[in-house]
């Protein structure tokens, strides 16, 4: 073969230390910039001390989880049904996913009055800024993902000498504690960010009539942790996992489709670490002018993205050619891959954008109330759903049979993996254009609190209402990489049972006629509701003690709303973290529990059907919820902007009513629905020979 295997771990790790200097020149550059005025840097310091003592509290709870998780994975690996390197690469996949959002975290509040006070000198100057900490966040996710899949390739493989299947089993694993910590995240913190935005919303905006992020409102800075608690360090170990699981699971599959020949483990790796460099590259593209429109402000984001989609599709040609011996076909999937990311991406914005007639109608539908804006934003999510559906079932088509699926089912399946790879392959910048958002959400709030001159609001506004479509489209962009990735690893199952002794035997009948197939499938469709119905009751439970808290401040503190007395925020804070910690527990159980307990009833088929449901239902269930709140959200930024009557007019309570049901949708249930159906696949994976050897069925 072309290239040797050392030299192939020596490229990703490479690649990996590239994206983490890149990270941390970037993250200089931000920090070179000033934090403005005494008040700017105070507030930015209380919601940096907010969000890290969140954090903190999060971090405690989760490593009782990993700790118990990894005494029962070593149990089984004594018991020898796992290697006992699971428990270790379960430890890593954790750390490294929650590593990232912490890094995300920590840029995001720092820039949050950088930005603020570059936008004092322009728009293109305050982009920059929430942009270069966003890229932080996306070149360490990449960065930090390689690093951990070439520490472990190297082990696996130079160290303890494994062969190639048994190496991909072993990897697998780490895709588990990725995203489980990656649930966690998502699910605690969009809790406390959706909690804390709908109390302030409620009271400060439709009961009070004060204009959002006025520093008397006594849950504004919840509010501004939640959004980088949330939005940054979930949305961080959140898209980590999906990361290393499209990688993971690509390799598995290539093992499977070439006999265990390590090119095919190559052609992921390679495709993951060349998409860094073109990342990077594609950053520079990205810069705006004054006075920018919403289409502009998109264009210069969308120059560096495509720009970097263009480079990897270029380059990727050459390295299928040499890596897979002229099996040129398999180019195509990956090919697939990336156009669909963006279809995806471009369907996400014409159905959440303001700059489009579904948002632009939605607002309109205020005119009668909030009851027709909450009805015609449950229409847009639903129609949303079917072009992003379209887009992946031709994407499957096209990766499955232009890789020889017809002739054989593995290669065709390798095909899938690989589409679901060259999506994600430029995520440094994907997620960078995401990331940004809430930093410019932030910034909004310091210049409102800070008194800054109203110019300032402006630019900062015009970058969050450009922040919420892009977070749609990242959001769809994850949602879609899910899917595929769910696929690739349902088939990494059937083939791990089918490696086990006495497992071909517990899946010869995957037929939609076998009842234990059939009620599988039906358990797997219900469980996304399940789970979005958890985390929506959370978020309803958490956002009345911030309503009733809210209320009781501006009640009690004399002097509150003429500006003469200091509202109470660490309270409200406090109160969020409590609920979210305590409300994020059930939901992460379920999603662990639910594999193994219907593996053990219904056996190995009945989890098969159980992945399938779970797949279909909760990538519909995911764009429908992440796409309604997101046009919910512009549709009342549009109002706010000046039309229907503008800010403080019925129109606009009307919109923030239903931005407030919009903003469970798209920042804690939707997201945490991909991630979801990935963790079910890799708790399968890893208890299959559990499931096997004691099923009942």
């Amino acid at each position: 073969m072309f290239f040797l295997d050392k030299w192939i771990v020596i490229l990703t790790a490479v690649c990996s230390a590239l994206a983490l200097l890149f990270a941390v020149l970037t993250a200089k550059r931000v920090m070179g910039f000033s934090e403005g005025t005494e008040r700017m840097q105070k507030i930015s310091a209380s919601i940096r001390k907010g969000a890290n003592a969140y954090l903190g509290r999060q971090y405690r709870i989760v490593l009782i989880f990993f700790g118990a998780m990894f005494v029962i994975l070593g149990v089984m690996a004594f018991a020898k049904l796992l290697t006992p390197y699971v428990p270790f690469a379960f430890l890593t996949g954790g750390f490294f996913s929650g590593l990232s959002g912490f890094i995300g975290m920590k840029i995001a509040t720092a820039a949050n009055a950088r930005t603020a006070n570059a936008c004092q000198e322009g728009l293109n100057r305050g982009l920059r800024v929430a942009f270069s900490a966003g890229s932080v966040m996306g070149f360490t996710v990449v960065g930090l993902g390689l690093l951990d899949i070439s520490i472990w390739l190297f082990l696996l493989k130079f160290v303890f000498k494994l062969d190639n299947a048994d190496i991909t089993s072993a990897m697998l694993t780490f895709g588990m504690g990725a995203s489980s910590m990656a649930l966690f995240a998502r699910v605690g913190g969009g809790i406390f960010t959706k909690a804390a935005d709908v109390g302030a919303d409620l009271v400060g905006k439709v009961e009070v009539g004060i204009p959002e992020d006025d520093p008397r409102n006594p849950a504004v800075i919840a509010d501004n942790v939640g959004d980088n608690v949330g939005d940054v360090a979930g949305m961080g170990a959140d898209l980590y996992e999906s990361y290393v699981g499209s990688i993971i699971s690509a390799c598995a599959l290539g093992v499977a489709a070439f006999s265990a020949d390590f090119k095919a483990m190559a052609l992921p790796l390679m495709i993951a670490a060349i998409g860094v460099i073109c990342s990077i590259f594609g950053t520079f593209f990205v810069r705006t002018k004054e006075g920018a429109t919403q289409k502009q402000l998109l264009g210069a984001l969308s120059r560096g993205t495509n720009f970097s989609a263009i480079l990897i599709a270029l380059v990727s040609f050459p390295l299928v050619w040499f890596v897979l011996d002229k099996e040129w076909t398999f180019y195509i999937a990956i090919l697939s891959g990336l156009i669909a990311g963006v279809l995806i991406g471009q369907s996400t914005e014409y159905f959440t954008s303001d700059s489009y007639k579904p948002t632009r109608k939605l607002a309109a539908s205020s005119e009668t109330g909030a009851a027709t804006i909450i009805i015609s934003g449950l229409s847009v999510g639903m129609i949303s759903t079917l072009l992003p559906i379209l887009i992946v079932a031709v994407c499957v088509l096209v990766a499955y049979f232009i890789s020889g699926g017809g002739n054989d089912p593995s290669r065709g399946l390798y095909g899938i993996a690989l589409a679901a790879v060259g999506m994600l392959s430029t995520l440094g910048i994907t997620l960078a254009t995401d990331a940004y958002g809430p930093v410019a959400d932030n910034a909004g709030g310091i210049a409102e609190m800070a008194g800054l001159d109203k110019s300032v609001r402006e630019r900062t506004d015009a970058l969050d209402s450009l922040g919420n479509t892009t977070a749609a489209t990242g959001k769809g962009f994850a949602i879609g990489s899910a899917a595929l990735t769910a696929l690739a690893l349902m088939a990494s199952y059937i083939n791990k049972v089918g490696s086990i002794e006495g497992g071909a035997a517990k899946l010869a009948n995957l037929n939609i006629n076998n009842p234990t197939v059939l009620i599988g499938l039906f358990i797997g469709a219900c469980l996304p509701f399940v789970f979005a119905a958890l985390t929506m009751q959370s978020v309803g439970r958490a956002a009345q003690s911030v309503v009733v808290e809210v209320r009781r401040q501006f009640k009690e503190i004399v002097g509150l709303m003429d500006g003469k007395a200091d509202a109470d925020y660490a309270k409200c804070v406090d109160l969020c973290t409590r609920a979210s910690l305590r409300e994020m527990v059930l939901p992460t159980i379920v999603a662990i529990a639910a594999p193994i307990i219907v593996g053990i009833v219904l056996g190995s088929a009945g989890v098969v059907g159980m992945l399938a449901g779970a797949t279909a239902s909760g990538f519909l269930m995911a764009v429908f919820m992440s796409n309604s709140g997101g046009a919910w959200d512009n549709a009342k930024k549009y109002i706010e902007s000046g039309v229907h009557g503008g800010k403080g007019s019925d129109n606009h309570k009307a919109a923030v009513v239903g931005d407030t049901v919009g903003d469970p949708f798209k920042d804690t249930s939707g997201p945490s629905i991909n991630i979801l159906i990935k963790l079910l696949s890799m708790v399968s994976i890893v208890f299959a020979a559990v499931v096997v050897k004691f099923s009942i069925l």
